[in-house]
């Protein structure tokens, strides 16, 4: 019998609806019934997560505790979590959660492990909480990597492109957005990066593999694919 994913979305909620397209889209299937059962709770609620790591703001916890709960008593078996930067809470959640998290920083060191591992410099774009808080420089040093990020300069127009308006929180995933995480993801491989992890749950929404020339290590897609064959199902290679 398969198993119920949970998503504990709305984080914001346009990204947490591309967690649950991805799952659908990377299981191997010829029917319906061979997709994996999946309940979505959006909570955008949930107070912002660079916010609080910065002290400006309250702390996600509560929320973040009460969604776990929520996804029980809807029938999920486990949790995935598409925002990347709530993973910084996650020591917090787990212990007052009833279902297990899939952590997508692990998953994502995992796959740099077994299919980037040549690579010594990885470029990140992602929110500045994720930022500041180095949850990607730590687990990537661990495999002995170094991560290099945009200047504060950079990093201003990445949170604009995400939380401006107009930007990609806004419903925007297209011009000026996209062409600013595109132009900062450049500026990391000029700077040297031979990847670049797209670290905050609204970057994959614009920027594509085919928009640059190193590898795009895509933390929500090699989540989804866990996700999958923890439901008992079979992932799309």
């Amino acid at each position: 019998m398969k198993k119920t994913i949970g998503i504990l979305g709305g984080m914001g909620p346009e990204a947490s609806a591309y967690m649950f397209q991805l799952i659908i889209k990377h299981t191997k299937v010829k029917q319906d019934q061979d997709h994996a059962p999946c309940v979505l709770l959006s909570l955008p609620q949930i107070p912002p997560r660079t916010e609080a790591i910065l002290g400006k703001g309250p702390s996600p916890v509560p929320l973040l505790i009460e969604g776990t709960r929520r996804l029980q008593a809807a029938g999920a078996d486990f949790i995935i979590m598409p925002c990347i930067t709530a993973h910084y809470f996650l020591d917090e959640v787990q212990p007052h959660s009833p279902l297990p998290f899939i952590n997508l920083l692990e998953e994502c060191s995992s796959w740099v492990e077994n299919h980037l591992s040549r690579v010594r410099t990885l470029g990140l774009v992602a929110s500045t909480g994720t930022v500041i808080s180095k949850l990607f420089h730590h687990s990537m040093e661990k495999l002995g990597k170094k991560v290099i990020q945009p200047t504060p300069e950079e990093q201003e127009k990445v949170m604009m492109a995400i939380f401006g308006p107009g930007g990609i929180k806004a419903g925007t995933t297209s011009g000026p957005p996209k062409e600013t995480v595109v132009q900062i993801a450049h500026s990391l491989i000029t700077r040297g990066a031979e990847a670049i992890i797209a670290g905050c749950t609204e970057i994959p929404l614009v920027l594509f593999p085919t928009d640059i020339s190193v590898p795009l290590v895509e933390p929500m897609k090699i989540g989804a694919r866990k996700a999958i064959i923890e439901a008992g199902c079979e992932p799309i290679e």
